[in-house]
């Protein structure tokens, strides 16, 4: 393991720094936020702070938030962003629960450093396994990755969804898969995609058990995972019910995802698409472009058994590329994973390439969305292009991530190949 003792004095300073970074920011460029907030790489229909606030503003006048479909989130979010002071007069207390947010998505993540599954899971030891960064240094590139930062700034509300994957895959790698499924069950119910994580999680949970007591049968462990999270999530439907009064919820939470209603352009590939989709072709292919998206969990899922943390990373991946409404945060949650797999970097073809393209689209991205929108001097195509070298970027580093776990596990299995060059013929 490289990096000096982690101590005490080493933690604090790492979470204080970063509270601190992000207190400095919001304090002294107090425009800087709502700036943020409106920019489509940050917030999207189902993650947006302004709509946050919309819908908040009709819950405490007893209106439906739902009315006027602009408000398409959690309705749990709104008792919750209820009790604290209104944002214009008092936005210290917004701002330090987004930082909280932040630093128990870091705490998680340490956990799941510092547990060496990556490295060494229940059915696969790497040879390479030794080599890997403490929990310190894995929590500070995801505190201190400017996607990270932005998003918070940016008062995002997918925060709480990725602090609710990490805890999740923190509570499975320690060995309390009911946790997990709780875990599982938030994140879910505040983005609906966060549920085609349940297999690969339900693996992970099964390997790390408790030997005292462990269920052996593993059908009837992935029974009670399933059932917890139904049971879960009923809960959390039904509390969701009370607090507004009826199930239109339903439709505008999950079912604007389901059918990609609002085509408010994003970092993602659907938009631009059914934008241009005849209406008679509309339901075929929101339902290939679903298939896609979920088929790659149950290969993923089977391919990579030994590693079940893999293919939850690689998952993830796929997730801040093709998922319908993508934004920043889905990449910074992908990129905070991948540092956990250090000893197989040396493995990686394409790691200058991958992060010289996502810089690049991360500068030009910007710049082409104010041609389209504010100049007039571009058109659609200038952003939606600006957005496919984003997700090449982004392929290209789970591919090659993908190719790197593969080829460790294949020269555990053929010693006599260790070091040499592999030709697709």
């Amino acid at each position: 393991m490289d990096g000096a003792k982690v101590t005490p004095g080493r933690t604090a300073c790492l979470y204080i720094g970063a509270a601190v970074l992000r207190l400095v920011i919001f304090t002294l460029l107090p425009g800087l936020p709502d700036l943020l907030t409106g920019r489509v790489e940050i917030s999207t229909p189902v993650t947006s702070f302004k709509r946050l606030q919309e819908g908040l503003f009709l819950y405490n006048h007893n209106v439906s938030p739902y009315d006027g479909g602009v408000y398409h989130q959690a309705p749990l979010l709104l008792p919750l962003f209820s009790l604290l002071p209104s944002i214009t007069r008092l936005p210290i207390f917004t701002y330090l629960l987004y930082i909280a947010v932040d630093l128990l998505s870091a705490s998680a993540l340490w956990r799941i450093a510092d547990s060496g599954e990556a490295g060494s899971s229940a059915l696969f030891t790497s040879p390479r396994r030794e080599k890997r960064w403490s929990g310190l240094v894995i929590a500070a590139v995801f505190l201190f990755n400017p996607f990270t930062v932005a998003t918070c700034l940016g008062r995002s509300t997918s925060v709480f969804t990725t602090c609710a994957i990490l805890h999740a895959v923190a509570k499975a790698v320690s060995g309390a898969p009911f946790g997990a499924m709780v875990a599982i069950s938030f994140a879910s119910y505040l983005s609906m995609y966060p549920l085609l994580l349940l297999p690969p999680l339900v693996l992970l949970s099964y390997d790390r058990q408790h030997s005292g007591r462990a269920i052996k049968s593993a059908p009837k462990f992935a029974a009670i995972c399933a059932s917890t999270v139904a049971g879960v999530l009923a809960a959390l439907f039904q509390l969701s019910y009370l607090v507004t009064g009826s199930w239109e919820f339903l439709p505008s939470t999950y079912g604007v995802q389901l059918t990609l209603s609002d085509l408010t352009p994003n970092v993602g590939l659907w938009w631009y698409f059914f934008i241009e989709m005849f209406d008679s072709f509309r339901s075929f292919f929101l339902a290939v472009f679903w298939l896609h998206l979920s088929s790659y969990v149950g290969g993923l899922t089977v391919r990579i058994r030994r590693q079940p943390l893999v293919a939850l990373t690689l998952i993830l991946g796929i997730f801040a590329i093709f998922k319908p409404y993508p934004s920043i945060s889905d990449a910074a949650l992908f990129q905070a994973m991948v540092p956990l797999y250090r000893h197989v970097f040396p493995l990686m073809r394409y790691t200058f390439v991958s992060t010289a393209v996502i810089m690049y689209a991360t500068c030009l991205g910007p710049a082409f969305y104010y041609l389209w929108i504010y100049a007039g001097s571009g058109n659609a195509n200038f952003f939606y292009a600006i957005t496919l070298v984003w997700n090449l970027g982004q392929s290209l580093l789970v591919c090659d991530l993908l190719f790197a776990v593969l080829r460790d596990e294949w020269e555990v299995e053929r010693p006599e190949m260790v070091g040499k060059e592999i030709r697709q013929i």
